[in-house]
């Protein structure tokens, strides 16, 4: 978790300086009031604090509200409309935006030329992230078989009921693998989320156009409280200690914030047309684009749509679905002002 979070933390200090540079392509007209942009800044970073803060913790909270566990339907619900925004993200919001970025006018000597760059940069992160999730629950997995098998000697001399046991142990395991599984999932989509959170909080602070500004506001508070409660879902069920669940829900609120006060700080430095701008948020977005895609998919749908008890219930899985396609939906329509 701490390589993570030193990532994160060294792009959110490089990137400002790597996209301070020299200009390709001539600055948008801006004939905003810059006082007034100010404004709508700060209120853009309250907002989307709050939003965020108050998302990620409501599933985290949940062991105190029944209703909220994760063991209960309407959390099911919950999850798969969080599912449909992240999903909708990745596909209407990051990997359009990063599309742009890097087949951009401005962009006049590129190596890749006329490959479709983009999208081999989201699906190398596609399948990178993949790995890493396949990787980590099998150390994680040997790792815990051999503390079992250890266990399982120091009891050897006591262990009469060998059926009884080998019960007990098939189903500890099993829950093990699947806390281990929720773990990686949780800390892979936090670093998903975060690294274009970084890229649109730099984004917003650093614009001086008030019109610009001003629908992105609801936008985003709508998109952090969401996405936050997806990842607040993730964390609530992968069972952290509770100085690691602080962290990861800080963490998340405070990237996008932090973001916004970083491009209020270069505003008169940063330019979004410079070539290093377009490069560095065009690949960061196509990565992010990878992870959150398949994260919705495979970590955060496919696992609960798969489960035995959405199976079973017809009530469930037509509720899912609909939330489903009501998050996804949500998100695709606020593309029209993001």
């Amino acid at each position: 978790m701490n390589c993570k979070y030193s990532f994160v933390l060294l792009l959110i200090v490089l990137l400002p300086s790597l996209v301070v540079g020299e200009c390709t392509c001539e600055k948008d007209d801006d004939s905003g009031d810059k006082s007034l942009a100010q404004k709508y800044k700060v209120a853009a970073l309250v907002s989307i604090l709050i939003a965020g803060a108050i998302g990620v913790n409501i599933p985290v909270l949940g062991r105190h509200f029944s209703i909220l566990r994760p063991d209960n339907d309407f959390f099911f619900m919950v999850k798969a409309f969080a599912a449909g925004v992240i999903l909708s993200t990745g596909f209407i919001h990051v990997l359009p935006d990063a599309f742009d970025k890097l087949t951009s006018p401005c962009l006049n000597d590129h190596p890749w030329g006329d490959f479709p760059f983009t999208g081999f940069v989201a699906m190398v992160s596609a399948i990178g992230t993949l790995m890493i999730d396949s990787i980590a629950t099998a150390y994680f997995n040997k790792s815990h078989s051999s503390n079992e098998k250890e266990e399982k000697v120091v009891d050897l001399p006591v262990h009469t009921h060998a059926s009884n046991g080998h019960a007990h142990g098939s189903t500890a395991s099993s829950a093990s693998t699947q806390l281990l599984r929720h773990r990686v999932i949780s800390q892979v989509l936090e670093l998903g989320i975060v690294v274009h959170s970084v890229i649109i909080g730099i984004s917003l602070g650093a614009s001086e156009s008030p019109e610009t500004i001003r629908p992105l506001i609801a936008a985003l508070t709508f998109h952090q409280f969401f996405e936050g409660m997806g990842l607040g879902g993730c964390i609530s069920q992968a069972k952290f200690k509770t100085k690691a669940v602080i962290v990861m829900a800080l963490f998340f609120s405070l990237t996008t914030p932090v973001g916004i006060a970083i491009g209020m700080g270069i505003t008169n430095a940063y330019d979004e047309n410079s070539q290093t701008a377009l490069i560095v948020e065009g690949i960061m977005n196509a990565a992010s684009a990878g992870i959150l895609i398949y994260m919705s998919l495979v970590d955060l749908l496919a696992a609960d749509f798969m489960n035995p008890r959405f199976q079973q219930s017809s009530k469930l899985q037509l509720g899912a679905n609909l939330c489903l396609l009501l998050g996804a939906g949500c998100m695709s329509l606020l593309a029209k002002w993001a």
